[in-house]
């Protein structure tokens, strides 16, 4: 489960009791919760925000920089807040049949996250040519309105479960959907 955090969420102070209490009342395990968080939060240097994630992640949350390539792109703090997985923006992929340079940013980010061997997501697939080469770049995660728009909770548990049925009947793996 992934979830998508604001500033203002981790700025509020709460953060470390709410994540606790969304575990404790979903009965979700936390090696099960990916936190998403944009660049522009970690650009400061900020000792306490280091210090809540690092508690977080030895309950086994997991973290990932979404949007990534947009902001400041420090990599240093790839390594200083433990991140897991980069997600790259949307406008980048989107634009990457067109636009040379931007298929030359999506691959940068793909070869760099495997080097630094952390999970890369590309946002925004919304065509099957898009996702036949982002395979090819090797991006082996994705989202998009390629499957699916942004669905109401209830329609989201139905796609899921059918998205599921379709992946035990197939026997390939459950990856770029």
């Amino acid at each position: 489960m992934a979830v998508n955090l604001s500033p203002v969420q981790v700025r509020r102070g709460t953060l470390e009791q709410d994540v606790m209490a969304a575990l404790d009342a979903s009965g979700l395990v936390p090696s099960a919760l990916e936190l998403e968080f944009t660049e522009s939060l970690l650009i400061v240097d900020n000792q306490p925000l280091r210090e809540l994630l690092l508690r977080l992640r030895t309950l086994g949350v997991r973290f990932a920089i979404d949007d990534f390539g947009t902001g400041y792109s420090n990599l240093g703090y790839l390594q200083s807040f433990e991140c897991q997985r980069l997600k790259i923006d949307q406008r980048f992929v989107r634009r990457m049949l067109a636009n040379g340079n931007d298929e030359a940013i999506v691959r940068a980010i793909v070869q760099m996250a495997q080097a630094l061997q952390l999970g890369v997501v590309a946002e925004g697939i919304e065509d099957a040519q898009t996702l036949a080469r982002l395979r090819e770049i090797g991006c082996q995660e994705g989202q998009g309105f390629h499957w699916s728009p942004a669905l109401p909770p209830g329609e989201f548990a139905a796609y899921a479960r059918l998205a599921a049925q379709r992946v035990l009947a197939s026997g390939e793996p459950a990856t770029l959907c």
